[in-house]
């Protein structure tokens, strides 16, 4: 089982969050520029039911009329299915488990329903020809499939194939879902008590389900595992940043923390470590930041930015990497990043801003050379040809899902640390308006054989292993991870791509960056982290 999963599995957010379509995520698929680059015009000038762009007078000319009254009427009753979907309950947390395996921790594959509401453009059109031209990850013949099977399914009802969609349709679909493995670090917790959670987050883990990860995601664990639950997300961090992670436990307490960190009365110390030998003298870089995609979740020193400072002092240098305290007194996204690339000191093992795509000397100050839909077009080129794993498990880049600009906002590639506390609800937030619907339970009938798969190499397994069983995985509830993997855990689904291909494991130093949030101080309070071994003034990477 080493090398069944992916080092690059991705999927896509829809707009409440979830997606419609099980991806196949080896190899690659082939993303295009043109897609992130013009995702979210449509919604940001406004679009007729044609398709045809509405200027701001045509617009409320069209919703002050008849079409208009409707329209809002269809969301209003959107809004009241919405309320009675179930969020985040006990019953999501426990429809898996974990195992142990090679130094990561991973999910054995659980049945899970993706859920969307019918968006302006598909009203009219039939399902299945929505599902064809949308969401690439299978050919129509296998959405076909999964309609007349019933896993496909419309308010929850079976349809059929010419099934007309509606303006409040909520749109489900059954996957076999396949996460992705993180470092198998433990989360250690520096405080809590009834109204505060700290911990030190590792590296490789997200901290909220969003994109790839739902299970291997900082609150699942804490809520699987240290029974800490309904908590509320203060801020955020990269999925491979480790460090000071604060969550709220009731409403006030995170309104009250959000609040400071918006209004910048929280002091934040970084540690990182860097190409070079990074000056001795104080260092203040005060170079505006934009945001050339949230698509992609990349951005640039410019003079359109929005202005921001870092302060840098070093704390050793060992011959090749310096140490170094990063103060940021503002939270634009990736900024410690940003600026370090600009200064020409970036981080070490950073996928992103350490790389040749922004140029000869890696953007240093501010030197790339190439236009922003350059610059775009690049990264989505390497990314297609290296499985690249600069892009956060966060960002929103697919060629299946043209989603909005303000959706990818949402869950774009994260911040060292954000000015706003709490871009992204917590799961166990009070309004219960997950995406997630309900589990599939056990009985649900396995569906009709789909086309036969393309032929596997020898290697590739094409039938279950032994004890295997088509169900739901078994439940755990808060029990420890398993220590080795155990096949009568293993779900198996004939039509799941992932569970005919072998995949290798995500390498470490992929699942690391030398960037650790260690030190907050607001007012009355303080917290800190133990350094990481990295961050020793005279460490040296061991070559592999």
């Amino acid at each position: 089982m080493g090398d069944r999963w992916p080092e690059v599995v991705r999927e896509v957010l829809c707009e409440d969050k979830a997606v419609l379509a099980d991806l196949p995520c080896y190899p690659e698929p082939a993303f295009a520029a043109e897609q992130v680059q013009q995702a979210g015009a449509d919604k940001e000038k406004g679009a007729g039911a044609d398709g045809r762009v509405l200027g701001a007078g045509e617009k409320r000319k069209a919703e002050d009329g008849e079409p208009g009254r409707d329209l809002k009427k269809a969301k209003l009753e959107t809004k009241a299915l919405k309320a009675k979907r179930p969020g985040f309950t006990d019953d999501r947390y426990n429809e898996t488990s974990y195992y142990i395996e090679n130094g990561l921790r991973k999910v054995y594959p659980y049945y899970f329903t993706f859920t969307t509401f019918t968006k302006g453009r598909w009203v009219g059109e039939r399902i299945l020809d929505v599902f064809a031209r949308e969401f690439r990850a299978h050919p129509a013949e296998e959405y076909e499939r999964c309609i007349r099977a019933g896993t496909l399914t419309v308010n929850y009802e079976k349809v059929d194939v010419d099934y007309r969609l509606k303006h409040n349709d909520l749109l489900a679909n059954v996957v076999h879902r396949h996460e992705t493995p993180v470092l198998a670090k433990p989360i250690k917790l520096i405080h809590v008590d009834d109204e505060l959670v700290v911990l030190d987050k590792p590296c490789s883990l997200p901290v909220h389900p969003c994109g790839r990860y739902r299970h291997n995601t900082v609150v699942f664990i804490l809520a699987k595992e240290y029974n800490l639950r309904n908590l509320r997300t203060i801020h955020r961090l990269d999925r491979l940043t480790s460090g000071l992670l604060l969550f709220g436990r009731t409403p006030k307490k995170a309104r009250a923390m959000e609040h400071q960190i918006r209004n910048r009365q929280v002091v934040k110390e970084y540690v990182c470590r860097v190409e070079g030998d990074f000056p001795s003298e104080v260092i203040e870089c005060e170079q505006p930041i934009e945001v050339v995609s949230y698509k992609i979740g990349v951005c640039k020193v410019s003079p359109r930015g929005k202005h921001c400072t870092t302060t840098f002092q070093k704390l050793g240098f060992n011959g090749k990497t310096s140490v170094i305290s990063c103060k940021p007194h503002t939270g634009r996204m990736h900024q410690i990043r940003v600026h370090l690339q600009y200064l020409g000191y970036p981080v070490v093992n950073d996928p992103l801003y350490n790389h040749t795509v922004f140029g000869p000397e890696k953007g240093r100050g501010g030197n790339i050379g190439k236009t922003d839909e350059e610059l775009i077009r690049d990264l989505i080129n390497i990314h297609n040809a290296e499985n690249w794993l600069g892009m956060d498990g966060d960002s929103e880049l697919s060629m299946f899902k043209r989603t909005d600009l303000d959706e990818a906002k949402g869950c774009s590639a994260g911040d060292e640390e954000a000015d706003v506390g709490s871009r992204e609800p917590s799961p166990c937030d009070e309004a219960g308006d997950g995406a997630d619907s309900p589990s599939v339970p056990a009985s649900v009938p396995v569906p009709a054989p789909a086309p036969t798969p393309p032929a596997l190499p020898p290697s590739m397994p094409v039938r279950p292993p032994a004890g295997s069983k088509v169900t739901v995985a078994t439940q755990t509830g808060q029990e420890a991870p398993d220590l080795t993997f155990n096949p009568d855990k293993l779900t198996w689904d004939e039509h799941c791509y992932e569970c005919k291909v072998r995949y290798r494991d995500p390498k470490p130093k992929d699942l690391v960056m030398y960037l650790h949030a260690w030190k907050y101080k607001g007012p009355g309070w303080s917290y800190e982290t133990e350094l990481p071994d990295w961050a020793r003034v005279d460490w040296v990477e061991q070559d592999e």
